[in-house]
């Protein structure tokens, strides 16, 4: 092994030793750790543009080099005997390489590790349909993504069909099968890998992220015809979700597309990650369920009224952000002040804590 390699892998061991989720490696610049949120400057040699080439030639895997030559940057997954596997993405700022890696951790942490409540199991054993984990970047999609996925693996017999870019857990066969496939490596792309995916048998379709019309158009298509299909999607909340959902599609397609996705869907689960009282993170999740009421809203296009069915819906598994926010607090894992800076309405927080209660409309209900 090359120094140059070796001191990769000091400082990813460091990493791992010291709790971090994020390495960051840039030219001419101190190598920075994310702990706890926090960016840590870590004593260690002074990253070169040589010593970053000879890295990347080796860390770089071959089918990434073409598109990291062509595009300047990439996603790939990076595994390091003896410490671990990273998430890693290569970028050019200034002129030169920069790295960040995200350490992906080999265990599936369980539902009750991440804090997730106990309906997303139910949601999990949804024999059809369209399940979406949305939030933003770094509010654990992935992870929730993959403790679904495990849940499945460990309890029931299915064939689980992966596309990922790039792989983050790696999953051993359980009780069901699982094949994972890497964007670049097993396939060209997402809307290849789901056109010729449902000739593979496959009980359950995991991608990545939906990205676009065609592979969103192509996952509807597979739960049509009888597929649980769980995806990732970058929204602030689940409601909103539909409309970025319909706003991947023209003009003229969005009708028949709601349509079609009042019989598909199943549930978002979007998420925020909140500071605990504890000193750790924990999510709150906002929850939506295509229940009849739902489906009939999304089928009269009265999408503005979807907040105000996921908050009067509880006994249906529902609940909005300020309802998780408002139960965390109340069991004493999150501290007022966090919730109100993590609440998207933190008015309307503020008197649920005074034990006053506002539906949409404004009106008090108890």
């Amino acid at each position: 092994m090359s120094y140059d390699i070796e001191l990769l892998r000091g400082v990813l061991k460091a990493a791992v030793e010291g709790g971090a989720s994020d390495v960051h490696i840039k030219v001419g610049n101190p190598i920075v750790l994310r702990i706890n949120r926090n960016l840590v400057v870590i004593e260690a040699p002074t990253p070169t543009v040589e010593w970053m080439d000879k890295v990347l030639d080796k860390m770089v895997p071959p089918h990434a080099k073409k598109r990291l030559d062509a595009d300047r940057e990439v996603d790939f997954s990076y595994f390091e005997p003896g410490v671990g596997r990273f998430r890693t993405n290569v970028f050019q700022q200034r002129g030169t390489f920069a790295l960040a890696m995200r350490y992906v951790k080999t265990q599936v942490p369980s539902f009750n590790e991440l804090g997730l409540l106990p309906v997303l199991k139910d949601i999990a054993r949804s024999p059809r349909g369209i399940v979406l984990v949305a939030g933003t970047t770094g509010s654990g999609k992935s992870t929730t993504l993959a403790a679904m996925i495990e849940y499945i693996n460990a309890n029931f017999k299915k064939h689980i069909v992966t596309l990922e870019d790039p792989i983050e857990f790696v999953f051993e066969d359980n009780q069901s099968v699982v094949e994972q496939r890497e964007i670049g490596l097993d396939t060209t792309s997402f809307q290849h890998g789901l056109k010729h995916v449902l000739r593979q048998d496959p009980d359950i379709i995991m991608v990545g992220e939906m990205r676009d019309a065609i592979s969103f158009q192509a996952a509807m298509s597979a739960a049509d015809t009888g597929h649980l299909v769980l995806s990732t999607l970058h929204t602030q909340n689940a409601s909103q979700s539909i409309g970025r959902i319909l706003d991947f599609f023209k003009p003229d397609e969005r009708e028949q597309v709601r349509r079609q996705l009042a019989s598909t869907l199943r549930s978002v689960v979007c998420q925020r990650m909140v500071g605990t009282i504890a000193g750790s993170i924990t999510p709150a999740l906002e929850i939506l369920i295509n229940t009849p009421t739902v489906k009939k809203m999304l089928e009269e296009n009265r999408l503005e009224k979807v907040a105000a069915a996921i908050e009067t819906a509880r006994d249906d598994g529902m609940q909005t952000f300020n309802q998780a926010l408002y139960d965390l607090v109340k069991e004493k894992k999150v501290s007022e002040k966090e919730a109100l800076a993590k609440a998207g309405n933190p008015q309307e927080l503020e008197m649920m804590f005074k034990g006053i209660f506002l539906s949409q409309g404004n009106r008090i209900l108890s």
